[in-house]
């Protein structure tokens, strides 16, 4: 049985993201682009639940939150961003875990969720990650659930003010027909 759970994520939500946001910040800076003051604000997670919403009806995004089964408890979100239509049929995965809760095994299951989502929902192809070379659990979490390292993106995003050389990472939807 899971752990956990994904539900999309919507206006309804920017509170319980705000607070897990403001939490996490110096955790998170570790590894995320640099997030202006707004982001920090309920006004600004509205925004961006908004956004996200419309994303959705777009078919160029995905987000979810991650909830424990048993409490309902907010614990992190991950999602697709910069799906690609036609010839390519992919997206880009990105995610985050309340820091209290990492080491649980949970990342892994919303990992495995999405991907068997981006695979049967949304009929991807191919879905890819970009993680620092030393976040080792993170690329710990997306081999364990079947992605393969294809190469270094060197000086690509822009993290604490230094541009941060990326692993990539993909795993390949193997039963993938053309609709």
């Amino acid at each position: 049985m899971m752990n956990i759970y994904l539900q999309p994520l919507s206006a309804e939500d920017a509170e319980p993201i705000l607070k897990m946001e403001q939490r996490n910040r110096e955790f998170f800076s570790q590894f995320a682009p640099d997030r202006d003051d707004q982001y920090y604000t309920l006004e600004g997670q509205i925004s961006r639940m908004k956004k996200f919403e419309e994303n959705r009806e777009k078919d160029s995004g995905y987000s979810f939150g991650i909830y424990l089964h048993q409490s309902k408890k907010l614990i992190g979100q991950i999602g697709f961003f910069k799906v690609e239509r036609g010839p390519a049929q992919k997206a880009m995965i990105g995610y985050s875990l309340d820091q209290d809760h990492n080491g649980k095994g949970y990342m892994t299951e919303a990992v495995q969720l999405i991907v068997d989502f981006g695979f049967n929902e949304l009929n991807l192809h191919r879905i890819e990650a970009e993680v620092m070379p030393h976040n080792k659990g993170s690329i710990r979490i997306l081999e364990k659930s079947g992605f393969h390292k294809e190469g270094i993106s060197k000086k690509n995003v822009m993290i604490n003010g230094n541009w941060e050389d990326h692993q990539v990472l993909a795993i390949i939807n193997e039963s993938y027909r053309a609709k």
